[in-house]
């Protein structure tokens, strides 16, 4: 299924404890269904060389609605100009 929202976006959560947070979206998982979102759903995490870690963890797809869609750059390809020389 291909989802609406992609990486980049601005989504806003509708549901759940971190409901009415904005943030940018870092990671999308087709297969699962779930997204990461900047700021929403922060975790502790221990690394044993890192010490205490703050991560985001997965939301589902269906709790976030879209706000702002990913800009997209436009890619322009750089051909060789060719100049008329008689």
């Amino acid at each position: 299924m291909k989802l609406k929202i992609k990486k980049g976006a601005t989504v806003q959560v509708i549901t759940g404890s971190d409901k009415g947070k904005k943030g940018t979206v870092i990671t999308v998982d087709a297969t699962a269904m779930k997204i990461q979102v900047q700021g929403v759903k922060v975790q502790t995490h221990y690394d044993k060389k890192d010490g205490l870690l703050k991560k985001e963890g997965f939301i589902d797809y269906s709790n976030v609605k879209l706000v702002e869609g990913a800009s997209k750059e436009k890619k322009t390809s750089k051909k060789a100009t060719k100049s008329k020389t008689a």
